[in-house]
């Protein structure tokens, strides 16, 4: 039953007509994971203990101030708020002190409160509730491509992928797949990409001709939403 939890979705991202269906499959869990914090789930003293302390990064934070529950937002950083200030009170209440490095250091120590706030400002708890679901889909498009005959003629029909999860897929192989499925399945990821990649930046070729005057009465062909379907090729944007 576990196993198909996660194959639904990633059988149905690679059946949809995407330019990359990792992004697809990306995208939804972060709405998921957006509904789920500023959802009921906020009240709850475990949640809002993490949320407290992991904080959030920038983008996802930006998606929760859009979620319009801003009186959940308000009380959810809040917390936050106090729980910086606990700690950076506590790792200051003996004074600030900062020596420079010694002759033969390379480079000072660093401060606690830094140290503390390089580990703050490294978390997220909507990326780390996406990151649970997300890797487990990343092994079972490895899963399904070594079992399923049907998912592997699917995988060779994409449209591709973005440049970040083809590099995703392409470091991840070697963890799931071996000898020359291993090789087949580079290769055959390699060629999607790449093909496809060509096919986006050609449309957007045509769309930049279409600004020329001399190409004004041309039709648009496939050109029209060219430069979005660019932008997620090369940043994942979608």
């Amino acid at each position: 039953m576990k196993e198909k939890i996660y194959t639904i979705p990633v059988k149905e991202a690679f059946e949809a007509d995407c330019e990359c269906p990792i992004c697809m499959m990306y995208k939804e869990l972060e709405e998921n994971a957006i509904e789920f914090t500023m959802g009921p789930s906020y009240m709850d003293d475990d949640i809002r203990e993490a949320t407290s302390s992991l904080g959030f990064c920038e983008k996802h934070l930006g998606q929760l101030y859009q979620n319009q529950n801003r009186l959940g937002l308000a009380l959810i950083l809040e917390s936050h708020m106090d729980k910086l200030m606990k700690e950076i009170e506590k790792r200051t209440s003996g004074g600030i002190k900062y020596s420079s490095p010694a002759l033969f250091k390379r480079k000072a120590e660093v401060p606690q409160v830094v140290s503390y706030l390089d580990g703050v400002e490294a978390t997220c708890f909507v990326c780390d509730k996406i990151d649970r679901s997300y890797q487990r889909y990343i092994a079972t498009i490895f899963h399904l491509y070594h079992t399923d005959g049907a998912f592997r003629e699917k995988f060779s029909n994409t449209k591709g992928f973005c440049t970040g999860h083809y590099r995703k897929l392409f470091s991840a192989a070697a963890g799931h797949l071996s000898g020359e499925e291993l090789n087949r399945f580079l290769t055959e990821l390699n060629r999607v990409y790449l093909e496809n990649m060509k096919r986006v930046r050609d449309d957007l070729e045509w769309f930049i001709n279409k600004f020329d005057y001399r190409y004004a009465d041309e039709p648009w062909k496939n050109a029209k939403d060219a430069l979005p379907r660019a932008m997620q090729k090369t940043n994942s944007i979608i």
